[in-house]
């Protein structure tokens, strides 16, 4: 632990003057959640729960070989969603983590090898339905959300005009390098305090050691109560990450990882939401991290 705050401090103090957005539209990511819920379903159930948000599926996926599917929608005022489904089993998440990281030619960065597989298979798939001359938003919980940030990578970098990327429990998909690469990426990462997928692949000694760790894009948004947020990121976020214990989860975990969890959260910040503070409980030598 107290190598890890050591290096945090002075391998990473670049990262320490982000500053967070200061606001949150709870009306945006209300939508996303609801769209990232909808990926869960059959295609009719999703062209049902679609009719209320005012979009329309363009395309739908389950990509052969892997357990990849997807959406592509689009509003009458021309938005783009391509919404990722993820998986609500948290012990599968855990257990095939593989926290190789493997570089991405086309990228020019180092990504999670299984996230980027997936995420590629998708983005291939996806683009000759995607019009280049619209706004296009990614996003999905889970693993669906680690393949909406890298899909949102690929958009960004092949000229898309990328709106926004919103994910809920997304597991880390870059390390330090691959997260300042793509600093600008307008992605909002939503979760809950006790959901531990967020906080994986956990810190290994292997790469502190590279000073290859690890490392979350974007703004990241903690639904800490009802009513409440905490806004985070950075080294600030990354802290979360050294209280990560590796164990079997609780039904307390299983709870704050489910998609029904995230969309009552946000429910009920629609009328009213706080941001408080964020209390890491961290320290070095008498400095505290909050």
């Amino acid at each position: 632990m107290f190598k890890v705050l050591v290096l945090s401090l002075f391998i990473f103090s670049p990262l320490l003057g982000q500053k967070a957005l200061a606001e949150i539209d709870f009306q945006a990511v209300k939508q996303s959640a609801e769209l990232s819920s909808a990926s869960y379903d059959s295609l009719e159930k999703i062209k049902q729960s679609l009719q209320a948000t005012g979009y329309k599926v363009i395309h739908h996926a389950e990509l052969p070989g892997s357990a990849v599917s997807y959406y592509l929608a689009q509003s009458a005022t021309g938005m783009q969603q391509l919404a990722f489904r993820g998986t609500a089993n948290l012990e599968n998440v855990l257990v095939d983590l593989d926290v190789s990281l493997l570089p991405d030619s086309n990228l020019g960065i180092q990504l999670h090898q299984g996230f980027a597989l997936a995420a590629k298979a998708a983005y291939n798939d996806a683009l000759v339905h995607i019009d280049k001359s619209q706004p296009i938003r990614t996003t999905g919980h889970s693993l669906g959300g680690a393949i909406a940030v890298i899909v949102g990578m690929y958009l960004q970098q092949d000229g898309y005009p990328l709106d926004s990327i919103i994910t809920f429990g997304q597991p880390k998909v870059t390390n330090v390098t691959g997260a300042g690469k793509f600093e600008s990426l307008p992605l909002t990462r939503v979760v809950t305090p006790t959901d531990i997928v967020p906080l994986v692949p956990p810190l290994s000694p292997l790469q502190i050691k590279d000073l290859d760790i690890y490392w979350h894009n974007g703004v990241e948004v903690i639904l800490v109560a009802e009513q409440q947020y905490a806004v985070v990121q950075g080294l600030k976020s990354m802290m979360r990450a050294t209280k990560f214990v590796s164990a079997l989860p609780s039904e307390e975990n299983l709870q704050a990882h489910q998609m029904a969890t995230y969309l009552r959260f946000i429910n009920s910040n629609q009328q009213q939401a706080e941001e408080v503070p964020y209390q890491t409980g961290l320290s070095l030598f008498g400095m505290s991290f909050d």
